[in-house]
């Protein structure tokens, strides 16, 4: 039986004495400065080396050039940003004034930013020079916009952002806000469908730090951060901003597409020692011949993955190659960042791992009944870091905010010495011959075949209308699509699992769908196929 280090910490460990007054950016900027460490680099970008003085400083003329907008308090203000030091300074410049930002992803199509632009209220959009052109398409039908503000080159019918801030001025106070008061928006990555609002506060940073980054990752002042996750998700929020910047560390901020071979050179270029990365990018990283010899990664003290279940071979691949672990937690939008993690030197490959401290969870049945160990629920969490509720989805609220208790809809079952183990999300689980079926648990063992790069399950019906297991694989470049693979990938499942989990069909795919933070969208499988169905039956 293996002692939990967690187990020490009561529940609500983390009951911070926050006052009742609070700006997280006093705790996040300018005590740096306040402390003298306003010289130390607080970000790498590209050739430049931006120190924590410089980040204070455009911060201020932002949230100034922002008051003189006439922005007010709680003022939804959109960011269509790459991730970038503009990016870091609108997010820091808008909460210390007490607007509220709301950093998304860039490379949603025009319908998505138009939806969330007119959902979120906002009156101000900043938006990166190569992205106006979206935005002006959009413009008409964008209800409550007033300003648009364009980083990049400047632009006779647009405001300028470094015009702007280079006249305003570098002082600026923090607004005195309630620490329960909204501090920012993030959207969720549209895994199940429709992005959604989620709001979070001024302190819920202050818990997500302590519990996961201090107390398990144990970051330091020293350590180099590198996210995959971009900052539009809460997952490369903390991991590029908030956790380095909770302690003066430093972090790369990459706004490229993060090809393997590109990130891994920058986190040997800067020396990077905590790398966060999500399942595909690994899996896309595992498959470069003799990897462990194009880059020095020795700087690396840990690794971790987030945003979709690692399997368990793709830990021990990496972990053979660099030896470093990978700690897959979980994490949502809704709870701000991970809430079970494995803990350094205690990782079963495959595993989540246990709550983190400050964090209680539990398995449940379908009438919110505690099951024992063993049996597979539904996961639900309690945390100081969990949102109120989404905008303007009173009916998604009622369903998953349960008073302290928030529902992830994710299925999991918990093991005797207490190890959390991932079994899919709920809407994703089917039955085949009366029996349930996890789609993770198909994958995890097709992706232990050496032809394959990826693979996602899905159930769909037969044309006598049996519900059966159908599997979409991604092979890796070298592999060839034949019938004969196709026939040893069934004998090699059959190895692991029951027939009724050997996937009737298989289809062999390019890429799959997934969101921006490498969750698979096996919703757009299933439709693709009831597509499919429904022309055949014409």
């Amino acid at each position: 039986m293996i002692t939990h280090s967690a187990h020490e910490f009561p529940a609500g460990y983390y009951k911070m004495d926050v006052p009742k007054t609070y700006n997280c950016t006093t705790t996040f900027l300018d005590r740096h400065i306040e402390e003298g460490k306003g010289d130390k680099v607080a970000i790498y970008y590209g050739q430049k080396e931006i120190t924590y003085n410089e980040v204070y400083e455009k911060t201020n003329k932002l949230g100034n050039v922002l008051k003189s907008l006439n922005v007010e308090r709680e003022n939804r203000i959109f960011l269509i940003l790459p991730d970038s030091p503009s990016l870091v300074y609108s997010i820091l410049g808008a909460m210390k004034i007490a607007a509220v930002p709301v950093p998304v992803n860039s490379r949603l199509p025009e319908q998505y930013q138009e939806y969330m632009i007119n959902d979120s209220r906002a009156k101000v959009v900043i938006v990166s020079e190569d992205l106006l052109e979206m935005i002006e398409k959009i413009k008409p039908q964008l209800k409550f916009l007033q300003q648009i503000i364009v980083v990049g080159e400047s632009s006779s019918e647009y405001m300028n952002l470094d015009e702007l801030m280079s006249s305003a001025s570098a002082k600026l106070e923090p607004s005195e806000t309630d620490r329960d008061e909204p501090a920012f928006w993030a959207y969720t990555s549209g895994s199940t469908g429709e992005p959604k609002g989620v709001i979070h506060h001024h302190q819920d940073w202050l818990y997500c730090c302590e519990s996961y980054a201090r107390s398990i990752l144990d970051i330091k002042e020293s350590d180099v951060c590198l996210s995959v996750p971009k900052l539009f998700h809460t997952s490369g929020l903390g991991n590029s901003l908030f956790f380095p910047f909770y302690v003066g560390g430093s972090t790369v901020m990459y706004p490229e597409v993060p090809s393997p071979e590109s990130v891994l050179a920058a986190a040997e270029r800067y020396k990077v020692t905590w790398f966060f990365g999500v399942p595909t990018f690994y899996a896309a990283a595992l498959a470069i011949p003799e990897l462990e010899k194009k880059y020095d990664l020795s700087n690396l003290r840990l690794c971790s993955s987030a945003g979709e279940h690692l399997p368990q071979v793709l830990f021990e691949r990496w972990k053979n190659k660099f030896g470093v672990e990978i700690l897959d937690g979980i994490g949502s939008t809704e709870v701000l960042h991970i809430y079970i993690s494995p803990r350094p030197g205690q990782v079963r490959g495959g595993s989540t791992g246990w709550p983190c401290p400050g964090y209680e969870a539990k398995i449940v049945d379908e009438e919110g009944n505690t099951l024992p160990r063993g049996e597979m629920g539904t996961l639900w969490v309690k945390g100081e870091s969990t949102t109120l509720g989404f905008w303007n989805k009173k009916e998604k609220t009622r369903k998953q905010c349960l008073g302290q208790w928030f529902n992830t809809e994710d299925l999991f079952y918990i093991d005797e010495d207490g190890y959390y183990w991932y079994s899919g999300r709920l809407d994703d689980a089917f039955k085949s011959r009366g029996e349930w079926v996890m789609p993770v648990e198909i994958e995890n063992v097709i992706m232990k075949h050496g032809a394959v790069l990826e693979s996602a399950v899905i159930g769909f019906k037969d044309h006598d209308g049996l519900e059966k297991p159908m599997a979409f694989v991604v092979l890796l470049d070298e592999v060839e699509n034949t019938q004969e693979l196709e026939e040893k990938l069934k004998e090699h499942i059959r190895k692991e699992l029951p027939g009724f989990k050997v996937p009737a069909q298989f289809r062999f795919i390019p890429e799959l769908p997934k969101t921006t933070t490498g969750k698979y969208q096996r919703f757009k499988l299933r439709q693709t196929i009831k597509e499919e169905i429904t022309k055949e039956s014409l």
